[in-house]
């Protein structure tokens, strides 16, 4: 939908007022600041050499008394002003100066915002007996900008196609708001088209395209899957016009592209600089660099994010399970067992899931604390749900065989074997049950000769 803040936004509000000045202009009036400009290129195709008219004098006073009105924003003053000169068959008698009452009408009833008037106000301009070609093409491009106001796109674009087909001269602006009212008219092929002649001539004679341009283009692109071009217009839009949204877009796009690196430099660029503000977006980051092996940057982002406020007062991430869990296998990663223990041990007081208790048992045996480590993977084994229960079964063995609990830990081995899936995993719990069958006999052996050895201390 458009309004008229955004296509003034597109267009620049001057583009009404040629239709004021031409009058308004004493110049203007009688014709002779035309002069330098037949010179020139014709702005028209076919436009023929022809009798220049004029607004009579009588006329030109009385629509330069409307003029000094309309620039105190009077309108509706102006308008009863204008209706009367209108209603008058000798003050603006002719043809051509019924033309100039008209254009001023479309100018007034679009400073109301009343643009269905503006739009009949301009068309009998256009219409006009008196008006000439040049104007009543200038005059339909007004009116197709007007019809987009209205969202009258099928007008709009009947309008400023004739205007095209009439013009040697073809701005960038107008052909982007040709592909606008096609894109509305879902032809978007058509709408592309018009935007790549718009870009790629701007682009050739080294002028900047406007930010909207590529915008659209970008769009378009986007919903035809061509990620790479999307990327392309993306990468062009952070350069010239840096905005956060294109950098994060931009981030998006590199990982659809699987283009990893360029997507975590992306995503750290807008980080860096405090445009991640959402907890999703944060630990997204955090994955990444998981995922690049870089976990001890994964960990302090996700401790940043956990201390950090947001505008409410609230933390940008949450200590929740979910979340302190991933801290402490980014700790882990890192091999600083100390955090990870500590993110893992806060993460139980939220959730205290078998798979979590399991992942606690093995870094408790690596620290050396194997009471802990065989109640938190007997914790594990109970309420189950762990992702490799084999796995658990072997550390609560190597807990057991270091607390010197020799027939349980082989009861946790031949559990671990009876839970591996392949020949490879079955092979670490057979090598463990000759193990702890071979190292209890050597202790009791020891045991009944009067030696003093160790026995089992798991409670």
């Amino acid at each position: 939908m458009f309004s008229r803040t955004k296509l003034l936004a597109i267009f620049g509000a001057a583009f009404m007022l040629p239709l004021l000045i031409a009058v308004a202009n004493p110049e203007a009036l009688s014709g002779t600041s035309v002069l330098a400009a037949e010179k020139k290129q014709p702005k028209y195709k076919d436009v023929k050499t022809r009798k220049r008219q004029s607004v009579g004098g009588k006329c030109a006073k009385a629509l330069e008394k409307v003029q000094v009105v309309l620039e105190e924003e009077n309108w509706p003053e102006s308008l009863k002003m204008l209706n009367g000169i209108e209603a008058s068959a000798k003050t603006c008698a002719s043809d051509y100066e019924q033309t100039q009452i008209w254009k001023f009408k479309g100018y007034i009833y679009y400073s109301l915002d009343d643009f269905p008037r503006a739009i009949r106000s301009y068309r009998k301009v256009i219409d006009g007996v008196g008006t000439p070609l040049e104007l009543a093409l200038d005059t339909r491009y007004t009116v197709a900008q007007l019809y987009t106001v209205e969202e009258q796109y099928g007008k709009a674009a009947i309008e400023l196609e004739i205007w095209m087909d009439a013009a040697n001269i073809i701005g960038g602006d107008a052909r982007v708001l040709l592909a606008q009212i096609y894109y509305q008219l879902e032809r978007k092929a058509e709408a592309l088209s018009m935007l790549e002649l718009a870009i790629d001539d701007a682009e050739s004679k080294a002028i900047l395209p406007k930010e909207n341009w590529w915008g659209l283009q970008r769009v378009l692109y986007y919903e035809k899957n061509d990620f790479k071009r999307v990327t392309r217009i993306l990468e062009k839009l952070v350069k010239h016009y840096p905005k956060w949204t294109y950098w994060k877009q931009l981030g998006g796009m590199y990982g659809e592209l699987e283009r990893e690196m360029d997507r975590l430099v992306a995503t750290e660029v807008v980080y860096l600089n405090g445009e991640l503000n959402k907890e999703r977006q944060i630990m997204s980051m955090a994955y990444m660099y998981l995922g690049a092996e870089v976990p001890y940057r994964a960990a302090r982002i996700i401790e940043k994010g956990m201390q950090d406020k947001d505008a409410d007062g609230k933390t940008l991430i949450k200590r929740n399970a979910k979340n302190l869990e991933i801290l402490g296998t980014a700790w882990y990663q890192s091999k600083d067992l100390k955090r990870a223990l500590k993110s893992l041990e806060s993460a139980s007081k939220f959730s205290d899931t078998g798979n979590l208790q399991a992942r606690l048992a093995g870094i408790y045996l690596d620290l050396g604390r194997d009471r802990e480590a065989y109640r938190a993977s007997r914790r594990a084994a109970q309420k189950g749900g762990v992702k490799r229960p084999d796995s658990n079964y072997l550390v609560m063995g190597n807990s057991l065989i270091n607390l010197h609990c020799y027939k349980d830990a082989i009861s946790a081995f031949q559990k671990a074997l009876k839970r591996a899936k392949d020949k490879k995993t079955k092979r670490y719990p057979q090598q463990w049950i000759r193990y702890a069958d071979t190292e209890g006999n050597r202790l009791q052996k020891l045991r009944d000769v009067g030696a003093k050895v160790p026995g089992c201390n798991k409670a």
